[in-house]
């Protein structure tokens, strides 16, 4: 009964309303607690159905903006608009029966105090005063009868009364006054006529007995009835809606004395029609037109609420479909897409804003695919440039070499080269181009040209010569403002002597016998005059000597609070690693480095070069 589970509710709705309708039929008081219920049941069904069923059908805003128009305006208008019809139709069927029953209570009044009169009057004068009567109550009391009676004194009869009173199923206005010796009875038949006339111009009056269905009363006929019986009046307008209402009223049963009928005094008007009535006639006032003048005021504010309230809708629904479009075309990859932008209020700057969001989009793309192509052609030079560097170490019988570049950028600056100038001798280069990425790549490559143009001489010459020539080849062949330092030097395998010259580059250490000492700088960086000389420097490697060159890239990184590394750090690494493989010794100084910055990123290029004599 998974099904009855899941729908136990709507089950309980459906039940309600159906067993509601039932009982309702059968005039049974379940029809209540099953109204209830049905309520109740539809209300949670309503929550939990309708925001579900309202969500696709909202979805746009012009569709939000309907309904919200429709809570906030039309129907507040509709309901006022039938809440005053209400209230008109009321209080002018209120008005027009009170017109109707007073003037009728005043001629019952009125017949009452003749019948009072013919009663007290003495004996010789009823006749005569009974003949003044009928000449003088004609128009108001058309056809009245008078009846004189004498009675012995005490005797019993029903008391003094005044009103309607039904007599053989015909109504009639009557009034009946006692005294001691004498009884008046005045009787007049009424006439749909003389009901009409209560209040001249009101429209159609009856009265309609109390009983389910109600029917009405007879009522007397003349030959007059069917021409001067007046109908519903006519319509004044498409506006001059009918009135229909109607008060409770007694009437005296003639057969029984002391029984009273309920029946309905029932008016049916016009508002025009109360109006002419209400309205004095020596007065000024022209309600009617002053009504119309309201409702045309009431109608022109509506009609430009109604034109505003459609602009602005569709000023911000074109906007936003300006917008939705203009997304679509931007998901698509359309970023030159702009949307047309009108005014200059908040949803026109809104419009501003996207066609400026999607003009940076584009710029940002350009740039985007730019950088990507730089990256591509730098990845191109990295890997040219990993070309440069040696791939493996000479083999050399009592000389272990190993050397390693990291690259703060995608390109460095920094430069290491070893290579065989025959069986027993080999050349040492290390270097550091001023400046960082593509521009100091550059000019490493130029300096290991000039470099391998020397290797010849390098084999036979001087060494501080060498590094003149270089000098000025590359002087010749860069700006001004480019310059590098650089470490030159030749090992003999042989004999262990190592001829250098240093220009201007940070000096090498030398580890001995846990001693560490600098070697010497022999000039200044090349390429930056033409005219500088070099001198070498030589020294005889022994056996366990540890020779490590190093780039600024090693000393200069700083911590956080702006400390360099600096050359201490890096001897007393070298000391406490100096008897481990030289593989080890070069990840020691970049974990020591590394954890000193506190970040994996380097701040400039690394290089290290290690030679250990066997």
């Amino acid at each position: 009964m998974a099904w009855f589970r899941a729908y136990r509710l709507e089950l309980t709705f459906a039940a309600a309303v159906g067993l509601g309708a039932w009982a309702a039929m059968a005039e049974t008081i379940l029809w209540l607690p099953l109204l209830a219920a049905a309520i109740v049941s539809g209300g949670v069904l309503l929550a939990r159905h309708g925001r579900r069923i309202l969500q696709p059908l909202l979805w746009r805003l012009r569709d939000r903006l309907i309904v919200a128009y429709l809570f906030m305006a039309v129907i507040p208008i509709v309901l006022l608009g039938l809440l005053s019809v209400t209230a008109a139709r009321y209080i002018a069927g209120q008005v027009a029966v009170h017109l109707v029953q007073t003037e009728l209570d005043r001629r019952i009044t009125a017949l009452s105090e003749a019948a009072w009169m013919l009663t007290h009057a003495r004996p010789d004068d009823r006749a005569r005063l009974a003949d003044a009567i009928r000449l003088t109550s004609g128009e108001r009391f058309p056809d009245l009868e008078i009846n004189l009676e004498t009675r012995a004194s005490g005797a019993g009869s029903r008391g003094a009364s005044a009103g309607l009173v039904v007599k053989e199923r015909k109504v009639y206005l009557w009034a009946r006054a006692v005294a001691e010796k004498a009884e008046s009875v005045l009787m007049m038949p009424v006439t749909r006529r003389w009901m009409a006339e209560l209040v001249p111009g009101v429209g159609a009056v009856t009265l309609l007995s109390d009983e389910t269905p109600r029917q009405r009363l007879d009522l007397h006929a003349n030959d007059d009835d069917g021409m001067m019986a007046p109908a519903l009046p006519a319509s004044a307008g498409r506006f001059d809606f009918e009135v229909l209402w109607g008060s409770d009223t007694r009437i005296d049963v003639w057969e029984s004395p002391h029984r009273k009928e309920r029946a309905i005094l029932a008016v049916r008007s016009r508002m025009s029609a109360l109006l002419k009535v209400l309205r004095p006639r020596d007065s000024r006032a022209d309600i009617p037109n002053l009504l119309y003048l309201y409702g045309l005021l009431f109608a022109l504010v509506e009609v430009i609420s109604i034109y505003l309230g459609v602009s602005i809708t569709r000023t911000i629904t074109g906007a936003v479909r300006n917008l939705s479009d203009g997304t679509a075309r931007v998901m698509a990859g359309d970023f030159s897409h702009r949307i047309p932008v009108t005014g200059s209020d908040q949803i026109a700057g809104l419009g501003v804003s996207f066609n400026k969001m999607t003009e940076n989009v584009e710029r940002l793309l350009r740039v985007a695919k730019e950088n990507e192509r730089l990256q591509a052609e730098l990845e191109i030079a990295r890997q040219v440039q990993a070309q440069l560097f040696p791939r493996a170490a000479p083999q050399m019988r009592r000389l272990e070499l190993k050397a390693f570049c990291n690259a703060a950028r995608m390109v460095s600056g920094d430069y290491y080269d070893y290579q065989a100038l025959d069986g027993n001798r080999v050349a040492l280069a290390l270097g550091d181009v001023a400046g960082k990425g593509v521009s100091a790549a550059l000019l490493m490559a130029s300096l290991q040209a000039c470099l391998r143009m020397q290797l010849p001489e390098m084999a036979s010459g001087d060494i501080g010569q060498v590094m003149s020539r270089i000098n000025v080849q590359l002087h010749a062949s860069t700006a001004p403002e480019k310059y590098a330092t650089f470490f030159l030097a030749v090992y003999d395998d042989s004999t262990g002597s190592l001829t250098y010259t240093n220009a201007g580059h940070l000096p090498p250490v030398l580890i001995r016998q846990g001693k560490a000492a600098m070697l010497d700088v022999n000039g200044i960086p090349v390429g930056a005059f033409p005219f500088a000389r070099y001198e070498q420097s030589r020294l005889v490697l022994e056996p366990g000597d540890l020779l490590v060159g190093y780039t600024d890239g090693v000393t200069e990184p700083e911590n956080e609070f702006g400390e360099m590394f600096g050359e201490q750090r890096l001897v007393d690494v070298l000391l406490k690693s100096a008897r481990l493989e030289p593989e080890a010794i070069l990840a020691a100084v970049a974990d020591a480095v590394r954890s000193f910055t506190g970040s994996p990123e380097l701040q400039d290029d690394m290089t290290l070069m290690i030679a250990r004599r066997r």
